[in-house]
């Protein structure tokens, strides 16, 4: 018999939401704080209206990554300690597209990163998912 995982207190961890309709509904937040962690979920090109940034994968990845360095901030940390980056494609002729983008927004820190072809996304209109792993001074 295994111990009980024991709660962690909400002091402990720190939230932040967005614009995504899809938080509420599915019960989750942009992005957590745990120490000296912040992990960011899969984030698509949602606007501040809560609907989807139209335009090509570029343009989507922009708003994704925009989501995604602001959230970071909010919880303490800068684009320059993200660790962990995936991007999520609908169609792989936009890779380079994508990747241009990140490159922009992540380049300096040089994450590990993971690119992926996905037959679908929540949206059907969303052409990029990305989601980050971030690190707070030292890590």
């Amino acid at each position: 018999m295994t111990a009980p995982v024991e709660e962690r207190k909400d002091a402990e961890r720190q939230r932040a939401f967005s614009s995504s309709p899809y938080e509420e509904r599915f019960g989750f937040c942009r992005a957590i704080r745990v120490g000296d962690r912040i992990l960011v979920a899969g984030t698509g090109p949602i606007g501040v209206d809560g609907k989807t940034v139209s335009g090509d994968a570029a343009a989507q990845a922009e708003r994704c990554c925009t989501l995604i360095a602001a959230a970071i901030a909010e919880l303490g940390g800068e684009r320059r300690g993200v660790v962990r980056t995936r991007m999520f494609l609908t169609d792989p002729a936009d890779q380079d597209a994508v990747g241009a983008v990140h490159a922009r927004w992540f380049g300096e820190a040089r994450p590990v990163a993971t690119m992926v072809g996905a037959a679908w996304l929540c949206d059907a209109d969303w052409k990029v998912e990305i989601e980050a792993e971030a690190v707070i001074g030292d890590g």
